[in-house]
């Protein structure tokens, strides 16, 4: 009854409602959900990766902050699940043992065994949606940000200063909005004239350490770059570091812009330009979506993309 599942007469439900307060009878969540068939929880799908605090990293904590703001207005709990490369996907399993009642993924790759696992969940027409992953020539819900727009802004900029010789730390291109940094990259170059050098395109795993290392190779070749575009702040901010221990300073000696605009850009010196990510926005959305599907008998198609904005900063400013 307290399910509000089945019709009852009023003269039994007050009955039973006044025999609840006099015994100060609480209902059980779980046998609750048992009775209405749902769990109450979304899955958030995370990638495990060694050594990476994810949750104190700002992609991950700005995304998980968006979800969890949605689904705490609407009474829904966030179950937070770490996917393991090591075991093969099964997220339908996720449906099937009444863990949860839609799920968000995380990080998917555009590799065989992701799209299979993905197309099972969308020709089942269960609940989910991915976050800043598309994968081309398929339908599956996703939310996700104008990463060829972004990156074209970056170089764009870039080449306004006078800089020509733009290295780019880019990262796996199995993620979507890798490959499409890496193509409006191209583009922005093709624009202005310049040859795609494919000596000058480099690839890190959006980590600091990379960035880091990066700077290493780059120190030996100084003629060969006026300015860096890296695919995040993490990387923008190891390559910083790494060359300054060179002696070759950001701002001074080269320009260089990162992506996703973190705290840390404009706490640095110089402040590093970016481009700003709404990715709390991206979390909500995402949120909002499986809260639709689940009120609704029918799963809705969505396909969405939010704008980026390129925040210039003294990093990527052309000294006179």
């Amino acid at each position: 009854m307290f399910n509000n599942v089945e019709p009852l007469r009023p003269d039994t439900k007050r009955k039973v409602l006044e025999a609840a307060k006099e015994l100060n009878y609480q209902p059980n969540a779980i046998a609750q959900s048992f009775a209405r068939g749902k769990s109450g929880n979304i899955g958030v799908i995370v990638p495990y990766l060694p050594k990476v605090h994810l949750l104190s990293t700002h992609y991950f904590s700005e995304i998980l902050s968006g979800i969890g703001v949605t689904l705490g207005e609407h009474n829904q709990n966030l179950l937070l699940m770490f996917q393991s490369p090591h075991v093969s996907k099964d997220y339908v399993q996720l449906f099937r043992s009444q863990k949860v009642d839609g799920c968000i993924i995380l990080g998917s790759k555009d590799v065989p065994g992701e799209r299979e696992e993905i197309e099972k969940l969308h020709e089942m027409g269960f609940p989910y949606c991915l976050i800043n992953q598309t994968f081309t020539e398929s339908s599956f819900h996703s939310i996700d940000a104008m990463h060829y727009e972004g990156s074209f802004n970056a170089v764009s900029h870039l080449i306004q200063q006078g800089f020509s010789r733009i290295a780019f730390l880019n990262g796996p291109l199995e993620y979507s909005n890798s490959s499409e940094r890496l193509k409006g990259y191209i583009a922005a170059l093709n624009k202005a004239g310049i040859a795609y050098n494919q000596n000058l395109v480099h690839q890190g795993n959006y980590s600091r350490t990379s960035g880091y290392q990066l700077a290493a190779s780059l120190a030996t070749k100084l003629k060969e770059f006026d300015a860096i575009f890296a695919a995040n702040d993490r990387m923008a901010i190891g390559i910083i570091q790494g060359l300054r221990e060179k002696g070759v300073n950001a701002g001074q000696d080269y320009g260089i812009v990162g992506y996703d605009d973190t705290d840390i850009a404009s706490m640095i010196q110089p402040q590093l330009s970016s481009v700003k990510v709404p990715l709390f926005e991206m979390g909500q959305l995402a949120a909002k979506k499986l809260l639709t599907d689940l009120s609704k008998d029918s799963i809705e198609s969505l396909q969405e993309r939010l704008p980026v904005t390129l925040l210039v900063r003294a990093s990527s400013q052309r000294k006179n």
